[in-house]
Parts: structure tokens; sequence; C-alpha cells
């Protein structure tokens, strides 16, 4: 309880200085996932709803809440029993809600049933581990740690087809060792034709064309940007770092075509506990904090929410 008290001083102590939007002056600024030791939460997603979804890289679990309610509650979500554990998660219009660990791709509706499960292939380095993904209208396509890789999965219909690989992303960068790509978060443009994603190896973001899978780097200045997750919201990219620069959040405006772009916010300090990715509802940010550092790390585990410096 310590931990948490201290986590909501430092979070309304940083946004005394912001402007907080009228609606969500009477919201938690800490929410608690779990009090269950081991549980290390990674990834998160918050409906337009408000319904927040939070996995668990510890046990593969998932669990729910509203971000009305500081604390959230295990997801009776069917088939992840053999999952050791569970990192990007998003959901679709659909309310579907879709999470990736180990080799497995699920998709569970909002009781939990189970309505896909896809296991992905072996890459040229060997057996996956699937890191984050991103819903376009025609599409999942999911980063692989392990591996170079980005899988992709189409969709028709609302129907998920296989997980297959898509497209190996070293010819973008022949010079640097395959196994150190290390892709992480991932993101897409509203039409889905432009992805952006992490390399924590490279300390850069890649723009991939989904209809030429060329790929470039973006160009932020020369700022090393190695981030775990990521979102895109219009022309401003968040990033959560956690290593090789201070870690927090860390805001791009970038150009219309997504090419280039520089850092203009950076929300770091000890409001976070190894923070590893976030959601946006409003103008609110919701940041993990995966105490990943220090596994199995310290109940409570938390999610902190702060003002989002992009909202006017």
């Amino acid at each position: 309880m310590t931990r948490l008290l201290c986590l909501g001083a430092s979070v309304l102590l940083a946004a005394a200085g912001q402007a907080v939007p009228a609606g969500a002056r009477d919201l938690p600024e800490v929410y608690v996932v779990s009090q269950d030791p081991g549980i290390l939460p990674e990834g998160v997603a918050v409906e337009q709803d408000g319904t927040m979804y939070v996995t668990s890289k510890g046990t593969g679990r998932l669990f729910r809440g509203r971000i009305g309610d500081a604390e959230l509650r295990p997801f009776a979500a069917q088939g992840i029993a053999d999952r050791p554990s569970a990192l990007g998660v998003h959901t679709d219009a659909r309310h579907r809600v879709f999470s990736v660990g180990g080799s497995i791709l699920t998709v569970h509706d909002r009781r939990g049933r189970l309505v896909a499960r896809r296991m992905a292939e072996d890459g040229p380095l060997g057996a996956v581990n699937l890191n984050d993904l991103v819903i376009t209208e025609d599409a999942v396509y999911v980063t692989d740690w392990a591996n170079p890789v980005i899988h992709r999965a189409v969709l028709h219909a609302g129907r998920l087809g296989p997980l297959r690989p898509w497209i190996d992303i070293r010819g973008a960068a022949p010079w640097f060792p395959a196994q150190y790509w290390l892709l992480n978060g991932i993101t897409a443009d509203r039409t889905g034709r432009t992805l952006l994603v992490a390399s924590n190896g490279t300390e850069a973001v890649w723009r991939v064309n989904t209809d030429t899978k060329a790929v470039e780097e973006v160009q932020l200045g020369g700022t090393s940007f190695g981030a775990d997750g990521m979102l895109l919201h219009g022309r401003h990219l968040y990033a959560v770092l956690n290593y090789g620069a201070p870690a927090g959040i860390y805001i791009a405006q970038l150009s219309k075509d997504l090419r280039t772009g520089r850092v203009e916010h950076r929300i770091t300090g000890d409001r976070f506990d190894l923070p590893t990715t976030l959601a946006r509802h409003g103008c609110r940010l919701y940041v993990v904090n995966s105490q990943l550092d220090e596994p199995p790390g310290h109940p409570p585990y938390t999610v902190s929410a702060l003002s989002d410096p992009t909202c006017r």
C-alpha cells in the first residue's frame, strides 16, 4: 500500500501544473490491476465506453475494469490456461478483445467466450515471441520479439484468418544483427496503409507501407527512440520508453506522411514503475507500471493515469 500511495502522490503532483479536463477530475489517478503476487501487468487497452483491459506477463491472464473504478478484476477469458504470458492487448469496434502471448493470438467477446485462437509459425530464428498488435479494417498485424518478423492475420467480414509471417523487416537494415531487432510496439494510421513499428534493438521506429511492404526509418531528429508500447493519434506518436533513455512517455509530432517528426513532450520521473505501454481515452493517458525489472514485483500492480499534454 505504501507503493500505491507514493505512486498516487507523484502522479497528483505531476498533474498539478497541467490543465485537467473537467470530465477527468473525478476519475482515479491510479488503478489497481491486482494484489496477487507475480501478476506483472504489461499491456493495456481502453475502449470508447471506458472499459479497460490489462494483460499479465506473469500469468497470461486478463483483467478488466472501468475508468471510473480504481480496481480491476480478473476477466474470465476462455482458452488461455496454457498461455504462460500475455503482452499486447487491443479491442475492435465489435468490442472483441485481441491479445497475444507466446506464440498465440486469441480473440474473446465481452463475456470472455473464445472467438478465435491462432498459432504463429516459427520464424527464421526459431520459436516466436509475440509482443504487440494493431487492428486495421482488414487485418491484424503482430510484432515478434524473437524474430525480425511482422505476422499478419486477415480480417474478412469480422472473421480472423490464419496468422502467418507477413514481412521480414531485416531488408530495411541488412547490416543489423537479426537477433537484436527486438520488435515491440506497433500502431497504424486511420487508413491502415501505414504501420509504425518500434525496434528496441535499433532504437528506432520503422514506417511500413502495407500495400508495397516498403520499410523506412522514421526520422526523429537523431533522437534515440527504442520504444516499448506505442500508439498513434492523428499525427501524435505516443511512446513508452524504458531503457536507453529516462523511463516515461515521449510524444512526437509527425509530418503528414509520417516519415519525419520531433519529440515535443517528455513525461518522466519516479511516478512510473518500469512503464511498458499506454492507452489513450479522452484527454487522459493510461500507463502500465509493469515492475518487470524486479520480477515477481511487489503488489499492488498498477496503471497510472495522467493528463495528455497535447490536449487543449
